[in-house]
């Protein structure tokens, strides 16, 4: 999806900053939506920056201040999580608000369309809302002027071809340049004839697509990798609880003994309010996509602050929800063992922003130990960032919502990170 990130992000942050092309008969006076400049550019950099450690490990290389690197090499994934993940809230309030809600068109066309499966339904909002993007475009930027044609670039055309091509070839991101660009690094560095880089680099490639083919035809060549790591649970279903876990059970506070006691009580079993099983808890949850869910619990101890990976999104009731995990656990109810997450919820979303912007900001508060709920471990579905942030005008604290690119993104109504190793080393990300 190099045409979400580069040549998006390379048209429309030089609008946004009054940087593009202006012809003569032009005059950058009138153009109201260049308004990253001075200070408020410094400023939204910093704030992409700031970002970063609530941004989980497996999002891989997460985005540097574009005021001081946008010219030093900024690659395409920094883009692709600054523009359409980081974007709908960092430039709310400093876009003008016509501006705003059309960029969030785009966000959500390209979020949509970035999932590895995507339903036709989905298929449908996506084209509507890019090619509502590129219509507002002509209208609001280019405004149909001979002087603005450089404004009309090719990308914009091929968003109205994203949807109507996925049905006869598959999701974008299941044939973007990431692949091909992986591997010709991994090529690369297999190159040991210096003399003969190319005839070298010809014969690496060769021989990995007679192994591979190999594999194929004797499976037995390539054996799954089943191994867990010492003290590893496989709960099955793709599910896993990894180290660390404390030694000795313990009591809980008294405000997650009324959650645990209230989950019980769903169960069919009834005991009294002052007694609670003592619980050992467990760290972390590799889920099926191959992500790491981490907890509070040994986040917030570590020496080292990681990127924070203990918000999930998950499916209860039939609906999706999103809290901050405070640790894991197994408890033996009804003759069956259960692993538990007591997790902290987020408040629904404001749904006026939600609407304005075509479902790309989710903006909620954090409850706290104000609303503990203990989840089973196979309803989580992945790990999320949510970033703080406060709303113009408002001094209440809020998070926004941040879905790693190529997951399935939230509904109203992939690559795994190297999470097989112990926990010794607090896990520095």
């Amino acid at each position: 999806m190099h045409l979400a990130a580069i040549n998006i992000a390379d048209e429309l942050i030089p609008l946004w900053r009054g940087l593009f092309k202006c012809d003569a008969t032009d005059d950058k006076d009138n153009w109201d939506w260049a308004v990253l400049k001075g200070a408020v550019w410094k400023d939204h950099g910093r704030a992409v920056a700031a970002a970063t450690k609530y941004l989980p490990g497996s999002f891989d290389r997460p985005p540097r201040n574009p005021a001081e690197k946008i010219n030093s090499g900024y690659k395409a994934w920094e883009y692709l999580l600054y523009l359409f993940g980081l974007g709908p809230v960092l430039l709310y309030g400093i876009l003008p608000e016509k501006y705003w809600i059309h960029f969030c068109k785009l966000v959500r066309g390209i979020r949509l369309m970035q999932q590895h499966n995507i339903r036709s339904e989905e298929l449908v909002e996506a084209h509507t809302m890019l090619t509502e993007f590129e219509l507002d475009f002509e209208l609001e930027y280019y405004q149909r002027r001979t002087d603005r044609m450089h404004f009309m670039r090719p990308w914009l055309h091929g968003l109205i071809h994203l949807a109507p091509e996925t049905i006869t070839k598959g999701p974008p991101i299941c044939s973007s340049q990431w692949t091909m660009e992986r591997t010709i690094g991994n090529l690369g560095q297999e190159i040991r004839s210096h003399s003969q880089p190319y005839a070298n680099l010809s014969q690496r490639g060769v021989r990995r697509a007679q192994v591979n083919a190999l594999k194929v035809l004797i499976p037995a060549l390539d054996p799954p990798d089943n191994l867990l790591p010492r003290g590893a649970i496989d709960l099955g279903g793709g599910f896993v609880l990894l180290n660390r876990k404390e030694r000795t059970p313990n009591v809980m506070r008294q405000c997650e003994v009324a959650a645990t006691l209230a989950y019980i009580q769903t169960q069919g079993i009834i005991i009294p309010a002052e007694m609670c099983p003592k619980i050992t808890r467990w760290a972390r949850l590799r889920l099926p996509n191959g992500q790491i869910a981490r907890s509070a619990w040994k986040e917030q101890s570590m020496t080292r602050q990681p990127r924070m990976s203990r918000n999930v999104k998950m499916r209860l009731n039939g609906f999706q929800a999103f809290g901050e995990v405070y640790f894991y656990f197994q408890i033996q109810l009804n003759q069956e063992l259960k692993t538990l997450a007591l997790v902290s919820m987020y408040s629904p979303p404001d749904m006026a922003i939600l609407k304005a912007s075509s479902q790309t900001l989710y903006s909620c508060v954090h409850r706290g130990d104000g609303d503990l709920v203990l989840v089973e471990a196979n309803t989580i579905e992945s790990v999320v960032a949510m970033i703080p942030h406060k709303l113009p005008g408002s001094a209440e604290d809020r998070f926004f919502l941040v879905e790693k690119p190529g997951l399935d993104v939230v509904r109203m109504g992939g690559a795994g990170e190297d999470g097989m190793q112990g926990d010794d080393d607090d896990e520095a990300n």
